[in-house]
């Protein structure tokens, strides 16, 4: 699932936080994280876990000390990783969720069953259009300063 994670994941740190400066290309891409990296494993693994997600966040904190224009930029990966667990109803499992503290991450498949997988992407395409709606994506120097920047500034 692309469009559920990342749009939702965007739309969601935009309301949160409202600011037209932040890089949003980051927010999705650490929504989109987790899966990538526990795909091949056929299971949610260590990146659908909170530990995973804080420990992204304390590694970008302490990395980017000192360094401010890179820290706004890079903060984004961790937000869209706790992003995605909640999208992902991922506390819903405490084993994997709070792994290592029952132990086992379990076998949960990190593909959802192919209903929910399809409303779940049609649900992300209705949010990914109203991104482009309420940030006048479709204009070509809107666009061009979400791609390179990662900006988005409503209409």
């Amino acid at each position: 699932m692309i469009l559920w994670f990342a749009a939702c994941a965007v739309m969601g740190t935009w309301f949160v936080l409202r600011d037209q400066s932040f890089d949003y290309r980051f927010v999705a891409m650490g929504a989109l994280l987790p899966d990538l990296i526990d795909g091949p494993l056929g299971h949610r693994g260590p990146a659908h876990t909170l530990l995973f997600a804080v420990g992204a966040l304390a590694v970008v904190m302490i990395a980017t000390t000192n360094r401010r224009p890179l820290r706004k930029h890079l903060i984004a990966v961790p937000i869209g990783l706790l992003a995605h667990l909640v999208l992902d109803g991922v506390f819903a499992q405490q084993e994997v969720f709070w792994w290592p503290a029952f132990g086992s991450y379990g076998s949960h498949a990190v593909a959802p069953a192919p209903l929910v997988f399809v409303v779940r992407e049609l649900l992300g395409l209705a949010v990914a259009w109203n991104i482009v709606r309420r940030f006048g994506l479709a204009d070509p120097a809107r666009r061009h300063a979400f791609v390179t920047a990662g900006t988005l500034t409503p209409c």
